[in-house]
């Protein structure tokens, strides 16, 4: 098992009640959830998202922990929060890192996966807009 390690998962959703696609506002939440899965006690610093659409239109978004926060996680512990964002398209996607720091002073980098931000029309069904996720 490596040392410093960090398990990302991610669970998008498409927000219909919040959107407004006439206009071009498409919003989406996120549940992440972190787990340390490596040996040593290390905790959430910063973030780093590249946030893009399909109409390429692309933002970076940096900043000091997390739905502000910090959190120190020691080995098997997990922290999960939910956050949001606003597409100008129907689908887009999201990827990017976690800057963390382990109780013995390492800074390591947590990559965020790439994950896919989808306003899917489900049709004649009445089915509400939903959102999918690429693994």
């Amino acid at each position: 098992m490596p040392k410093y390690q960090f398990e990302v998962h991610v669970q998008p959703e498409y927000l219909p009640g919040q959107s407004s696609p006439e206009a071009g506002v498409f919003s989406f939440s996120y549940t992440i959830t972190i787990t340390n899965t490596g040996d040593v006690t290390a905790q959430l610093i910063s973030r780093h998202w590249t946030i893009s659409d399909v109409r390429g239109h692309t933002e970076q978004v940096k900043g000091l922990g997390v739905v502000g926060q910090q959190p120190l996680l020691k080995p098997g512990e997990a922290f999960q929060y939910t956050s949001g964002c606003q597409l100008r398209a129907p689908s887009g996607a999201m990827h990017g890192s976690f800057h963390c720091v382990a109780e013995d002073g390492e800074a390591f980098t947590v990559a965020i996966p790439l994950f896919v931000l989808e306003a899917v029309n489900a049709g004649a069904s009445g089915n509400p807009l939903s959102s999918r996720v690429l693994h």
